[in-house]
């Protein structure tokens, strides 16, 4: 690497993965001495006209002296970055500081000259623009503040380069040559174009894996059986419309097809492209296979392969290893340990995972970390498990393993803006990124509902396999949070399954107004329970009695649904005896037709033992007459009726809005059994090919864009999922004027700041004592009420006569501090007399002043004891807390959350967040507290942390909100050098 004349040692945290534009990766690192051969090889395939841009004339090749200049660098003043694929070179840039003059200059000179060469091969992949974002990163580091660029007018795509970045630029043209010059301070603008390109790299990525050409099953075994084996059986049989290898080291030579598909040793024998390799064989062997596949092009990998981070350490660093090695090829990995993939698009039709049968098409992505997970959870959509029929089905399925690469937020960049998927389900053990995650999310979830459940939540240890950054949040904060970006945060499988039918078969609803209407008088009231329970606000319960008929429900459902007092329905239904599937039709019709004349409520059903009901509800079922059979192009199976799957989805807005169905035109079925049996996805079955499934000869399908009702076995899981609806809803509504940050003409920003900055240069990290958390907190306009040391009797007088009676005498020893239910606090001391009795008293009770560590402090006005906090974590970034003080709220974890930083709105429901929030608002005839001015408090505190990364935690304990104004009574903060922000700098895959 550098020699020792280097100013600067290699800088090794440079180095970087990036996913471009169309979905490949690429390694960005320092150029260095050792590249002078690369750097060779590299310009002399670029092209003539290229190496014209670059250097304003001819230059055909690069003189020794060039060599030498473009690979020596000392790091600070000369820096050149590289962007490799399979170790080559496809594009450099650098940077040059200069003076006032445009010289060579060194710091404290803040300008710099930039210029890049990208191979004419890799340009549009957006090599450059990912090249800008680490190179200006790498600039601030190094105290730069300015690019300068000249460029040939000719040039329109480095210009546009320089153009579309976002940062504020000045532009000028003398001489023949455009010049750029712009600040690299991040902008909200810079920042959204960044994230912008992020998300179409990402998605694009993943959508190479999901939507490929071409697959190849690697260790596929030439007798029935194994994994391999079974994964390609499991492609073939689904219908998957691509090409289709099969590949094994030992076929003989003469072996040219397996079971119909064509049969290679290697993937280098294979003729033509591959898109996606899947890889069965021993981890031991999956280095080779790697290198096959790179050399021939394959786009990406989905290792089922073991044997990895899941196995302990030495399986670990086999792990880091595979991921270096793939990225080298620019490939991507969904893995290792993975379940597989599944894409139900009648255009692709791909089941690459150990799922026997292929799910059936529909509008919901799942994504599982846990292969078993993912299982139960094709196995519950499929079978519309544990009583929850019908037959939503899904767009993809991703099951990553390890999650050594291709990760959630992947996933949810591909979801954000597919046309196929409408609803995210996704099952997660840890968050690699949880600043990431949150921050996707609230983009997903402004546009499609996603639904979440997170295991091993209270284990406090990711899964073995999973490499994650530690957090010291619990897990209560870290779920708030995402509650806060819109995530619906649910606690079980069967949750997230029952939410997510009811999301992608009916319309949000638009309040929390639920009425009731069934057969059941008994089922009823558990429903109407189970309202309340979720805080829902349900009408009585209409009762049909038990000799309702259909024509009585559809009667009731419609004029429940008329009602401008109610926002969603919940029928409930009993069997009704003798009647059989003629009647469970019968009702099932009788609801979709009145739930089809309002189609902005929802409706669930309640069912006890009803499974032709809710079969016929999934179907959407008529009472038409019988089509011909001669019409339809395949009898039907027993029992499949409710599977006819839908045709080609067609592409709709993403995600739904209060009042629109997500999906529902996609979801319905054709409006004919002809044409529903032609576009009915393949149904994968055991043993053999797939055949459609069509619909049902006894049934005529609804028309398109019919809602499918979801139907529930039980009161408490319908409601559940409503009540979840609702909220989400709700955030909907609020997340379209999300507030805003107000700004205090009394902050003195830069006077906290230079007082950080002196107090951190004592050392690495510390806590403020009195006088300077209150200087602090004063700057930023919260002022703390004065508390004065008594370690005698005679000093504490003396501290009461400074501040005036009536006083409070506290003991602050840490065994006490905040504990008043402990006896430590002494209150409305009038006189000298009540202090010095006081004072003996808590002596006497725990023990000498030297423990006890009394102070005299004011009495404020009465009212409510509040805590407010913040705390920087390393790994979800800034975070507000607020909660009534005491031990009460302590024991029972009753805080809410916010990210930093706050806006009004966000400050306004933090209040009203915690379940003893009706403390503050008037309880039981009290008089309700000063709200205004407790928003304001949260408000400046989440300006000082914002403002001020260095400060990592604050806390003000207690803060008394009183009916006119507040008292913080104390503080403490603690400073810090601020932790790296990722999201900050420029895009970058997890580094291995």
């Amino acid at each position: 690497m550098q020699t020792s004349s280097d100013r600067h040692e290699y800088p090794a945290h440079w180095e970087a993965d990036v996913v471009l534009r169309d979905g490949g990766t690429a390694r960005v690192r320092p150029i260095t001495v050792d590249d002078a051969e690369r750097l060779v090889s590299f310009y002399e395939q670029v092209s003539d006209e290229s190496k014209y841009y670059r250097f304003f004339a001819p230059y055909p090749r690069l003189s020794a002296k060039d060599v030498h200049r473009f690979t020596h660098h000392d790091f600070v003043d000369r820096v050149g970055l590289a962007a490799t694929i399979g170790g080559e070179f496809i594009a450099t840039v650098r940077y040059d500081r200069i003076g006032a003059g445009g010289t060579p200059a060194t710091a404290p000179a803040d300008e710099a000259e930039v210029a890049f060469l990208v191979q004419d091969a890799h340009q549009g992949r957006g090599v450059a623009s990912a090249l800008l974002e680490h190179i200006a990163a790498v600039a601030r580091e190094r105290g730069i503040r300015r690019f300068a660029a000249e460029v040939l007018p000719a040039n329109t795509k480095m210009i546009k380069v320089f153009m579309d970045a976002g940062y504020t630029q000045k532009r000028s043209f003398e001489d023949g040559v455009v010049r750029l010059e712009f600040g690299l301070e991040p902008t909200d603008r810079s920042l959204a174009v960044q994230y912008g390109r992020e998300q179409r790299a990402e998605a694009r990525s993943v959508q190479r894996l999901l939507q490929p050409g071409s697959v190849a099953v690697v260790g596929t075994g030439r007798a029935p059986g194994g994994v391999g084996r079974s994964i390609l059986d499991n492609i073939r049989d689904a219908g998957y419309t691509g090409r289709l290898y099969a590949v094994n080291r030992a076929f003989p030579e003469e072996q040219k097809t397996l079971d119909g598909v064509p049969a290679c040793r290697s993937v280098r024998d294979i003729d033509g492209p591959v898109d996606l390799a899947v890889v069965t064989v021993p981890a031991a062997h999956v280095p080779d296979v790697v290198t096959e596949c790179g050399e021939h092009g394959v786009q990406g990998l989905v290792v089922i392969s073991a044997g990895y981070a899941d196995s302990g350490p030495e399986g670990r660093e086999r792990q880091r290893a595979l991921v270096r090695q793939a990225r080298t090829y620019g490939m991507r990995i969904i893995g290792p340990n993975a379940f597989g993939i599944v894409n139900t698009s009648p255009d692709v039709r791909l089941n690459a995972s150990l799922a026997p049968e292929m799910p059936r098409p529909g509008r919901i992505g799942l994504f599982a970390q846990s292969g078993a997970i993912g299982i139960a959870l094709l196995s519950r959509l499929h079978r519309r498990g544990g009583g929850v029929t019908g037959h939503t089905g899904v767009s993809t399925f991703v099951s990553s393993g390890n999650r050594a690469d291709v990760s959630g937020n992947d996933v949810l960049q591909y979801w954000y803006d597919d046309p196929d998927t409408d609803v995210a389900l996704m099952y997660l053990e840890s968050i690699g990124n949880p600043r990431k995650f949150t921050r996707l999310a609230r983009r997903t979830a402004a546009a499609k509902p996603l639904v979440v459940v997170q295991g091993a939540r209270h284990g406090g240890v990711a899964p073995q396999g999973h490499a994650v950054r530690a957090t010291r949040l619990p897990h209560a904060t870290v779920s708030a949070l995402l509650r806060q970006a819109g995530v619906i945060r649910v606690d079980t499988i069967t949750e997230l399954v029952d939410a997510g039918l009811l999301l992608a078969r009916q319309p949000l609803p638009t309040g929390p107004r639920v009425a009731i209407l069934g057969n059941s008088e008994s089922l009823g009231l558990l429903t109407y329970d189970a309202c309340l329970s979720e805080g829902l606000r349900p009408q009585p319960p209409l009762d049909l009695t038990t000799a309702a008929s259909a024509d009585d429900f559809h009667a009731a459902l419609a004029r429940a649904l008329a009602d401008d007092t109610c926002d969603a329905v919940v029928v409930t239904a009993i069997p009704t005896v003798g009647e059989g599937a003629a009647g469970d039709a019968a009702l099932a019709e009788a609801l979709r037709s009145a739930a089809a004349a309002v189609p902005t409520k929802p409706v669930l059903v309640v069912h006890v033992e009803l499974g032709g009901l809710a079969e016929a509800l999934s179907a959407a079922t008529s009472t038409a007459p019988q089509a011909d059979p001669a019409q339809t192009t395949a009898p039907a199976t027993p029992g499949t009726a409710a599977e006819a799957a839908p045709g080609a989805p067609s592409a709709v807005t993403p995600g739904p809005s209060a009042g629109t169905a997500p999906g529902a035109p996609s979801e319905a079925v054709p409006s004919s059994p002809v044409q529903g049996a032609a576009g009915a996805a393949p149904h994968a079955a055991s043993g053999g090919a797939s055949a459609a499934s069509p619909p049902s000869p006894s049934v005529v399908p609804a028309p398109a864009g019919a809602h499918l009702i979801p139907a529930y076995p039980a009161a408490e899981r319908a409601v559940r999922a409503l009540g979840e609806a609702v909220a989400y809803a709700q955030w909907r509504r609020e997340a379209a004027d999300p507030g805003k940050v107000p700004e205090y003409e009394d902050i003195d920003e830069k006077g906290a700041a230079e007082q950080i900055a002196g107090l951190l240069a004592r050392g690495q990290g510390l806590t403020l004592g009195d006088r300077e958390t209150c200087d602090l907190l004063g700057r930023y306009g919260v002022h703390v009420h004065r508390a004065l040391p008594a370690p005698t009797p005679d000093d504490a007088a003396a501290a009461a006569r400074t501040l005036g009676y009536p006083v409070a005498l506290k003991a602050t020893a840490p065994h006490l501090r905040h504990r008043a239910d402990l006896g430590g606090v002494r209150l409305d001391l009038a006189d000298e007399e009540q202090l010095r009795r006081a004072y003996a008293e808590l002596t006497e009770l725990f023990g000498k002043p030297a423990e006890l560590r009394p102070v005299v402090q004011g009495m404020a006005p009465r009212g409510v004891d509040t805590v407010v906090r913040a705390v920087i974590d390393p790994a979800a970034g800034a975070v507000l807390s607020f909660g009534l003080a005491g031990a009460a709220t302590q024991l029972l974890g009753d805080m809410a959350h916010r990210l930093i930083p706050v806006t009004d709105r966000d400050a306004t429901s933090l209040i009203r967040s915690i379940r003893t929030a009706p403390l503050l608002f008037g309880w039981r005839g009290s008089a309700p507290v000063d709200s205004a001015a407790l928003e304001e408090l949260l408000l400046r505190v989440s300006r000082l942390v914002d403002d001020h990364p260095e400060v990592v935690a604050v806390t003000l304990e207690p803060v008394v909100v009183a009916p006119h104004g507040l008292s913080v009574l104390g503080a403490s903060v603690r400073l810090a050098p601020p932790p790296a922000r990722d999201d900050l700098g420029p895009r970058t895959m997890p580094a291995y």
